[in-house]
């Protein structure tokens, strides 16, 4: 995980010193020659651990992406952006992925006014996304940071008097939306043996 370094799905999970930043990038191990097995690996390892997905998961998305038109790099990481618990995530109804996910598991958010539970239920373009009315739920959603700067251009965020959120989906998810450092072809390559 140290290796991957700053993943923005786990923000404050991973962030590095300064000082071992210094020590990872003073390392003479590290000048050795890296294979394009291992930079493939890399990247696969990142785009799953941002998202919190298991290997399987994300085999899946890429077999999907093989199936239907477009660039296949971009079509699982536009899957993936459209992901419900990374929606949560991207408005600032949650301060990380897993957050998000954990607030999908407990009943807490409503899709177009109906409780979703399933963290990857796949959100469409004039999708609707508000917290439960109940105590409990806005209680849980008080500690996370609401309206972070930097929205995706993909997503609105309004607020109401109440200090209530509501999220709307405008368009499908870009390339340009994705906070993650990471080139998606190395993933397809990567998976080109098993899908």
């Amino acid at each position: 995980m140290r290796r991957l370094k700053n993943l923005p799905g786990l923000a404050g999970k991973n962030k590095m010193s300064n000082s071992e930043e210094f020590r990872v990038a003073s390392d003479p191990s590290a000048s050795k020659k890296i294979s394009q097995f291992c930079v493939r690996l890399e990247a696969k390892q990142r785009l799953r651990f941002n998202y919190g997905l298991t290997e399987r998961q994300l085999l899946k998305y890429v077999r999907i992406a093989r199936k239907t038109r477009g660039s296949t790099g971009q079509v699982p990481l536009q899957l993936l952006e459209m992901r419900l618990d990374n929606i949560l995530f991207r408005l600032g109804m949650a301060s990380t992925i897993p957050a998000a996910r954990q607030l999908v598991n407990h009943r807490h958010i409503l899709v177009n006014r109906r409780i979703v539970d399933i963290p990857s239920y796949r959100c469409k373009p004039k999708d609707l996304i508000t917290i439960r009315n109940r105590p409990t739920s806005h209680n849980v959603a008080k500690g996370e940071s609401i309206g972070r700067n930097g929205m995706p251009d993909h997503l609105t965020l309004s607020l109401s008097k109440a200090g209530e959120s509501a999220g709307l989906i405008n368009h499908m998810a870009n390339r340009e939306s994705v906070d993650l450092d990471i080139n998606e072809l190395f993933v397809v390559e990567y998976y080109s043996r098993k899908a």
